[in-house]
């Protein structure tokens, strides 16, 4: 089943997730979203937001995702999901090139991708669960956006991906708003006490964590100086 959708997210909550990052955002929806942290970016420094378009293939065979890429477009990010796990290399050089063709952001598998170098070289950005030459087949049908389960995570078409360098994240379409509000009001009260730590405020006393430690009973003892060492003897 391929399913025609245009439901989409907000594109101003969208954008400031991408500006914010995973971090700031998995903390303003309550640490809720994560993908596990088996999926990781082909390479350093990648940040993306964007609409998810799903693609549910069978392990080891990519024909769903040659059959989702003209349900993609510009702002949107891939996610591929398998019916069962795999590492084959199920994406490269070629796919990336008919979507960036298409304005996608990224791609986020949970199953391996290939042509890690050429993909860098165009600045591809992709978070799998592996890195493998292992080539695949097209020979089994599969559904595009429909729910998956990507890492643990699920994922609807039109819910919004953030993905940098600590992780995959999902934000529910219907909440981007709200989200992105409570992000921007972390990253406000996030700079205060970046002021106040470059002043030299210590987390200990920012955070009233002194009392905490006492209620738990750690105590501070003063180490014993230690004696000086004597000299040896010439004779």
């Amino acid at each position: 089943m391929i399913v025609r959708t245009r439901r989409r997210p907000d594109p101003e909550a969208v954008a400031v997730f991408e500006r914010l990052g995973v971090a700031t955002v998995h903390e303003a929806m309550g640490r809720r979203g994560l993908t596990d942290a088996v999926l990781r970016p082909i390479y350093p420094g990648a940040r993306v937001a964007g609409r998810a378009v799903t693609v549910l293939s069978q392990p080891g065979d990519n024909l769903m995702i040659h059959a989702c890429i003209e349900q993609c477009g510009p702002g949107d990010v891939l996610v591929v999901a398998t019916t069962s796990l795999s590492t084959d290399g199920m994406f490269g050089e070629l796919f990336a090139t008919q979507l960036a063709a298409r304005g996608v952001r990224g791609l986020v598998i949970d199953a391996g991708v290939r042509d890690v170098a050429e993909l860098t070289a165009m600045g591809f950005p992709a978070w799998s669960r592996a890195i493998s030459a292992q080539g695949t087949v097209k020979a089994t049908p599969g559904s595009v956006n429909v729910p998956v389960v990507v890492a643990g995570a699920y994922i609807r078409p039109g819910d919004v991906i953030v993905a940098d360098d600590d992780g995959v994240l999902v934000v529910r379409r219907e909440d981007a708003a709200q989200v992105a509000a409570k992000a921007l009001a972390r990253e406000s009260a996030e700079q205060g006490k970046r002021e106040k730590f470059q002043a030299g405020v210590l987390g200990l006393d920012l955070y009233g964590m002194r009392e905490t430690l006492a209620r738990l009973g750690v105590t501070y003892v003063d180490e014993e100086p230690e004696e000086p060492a004597r000299g040896g003897s010439d004779g």
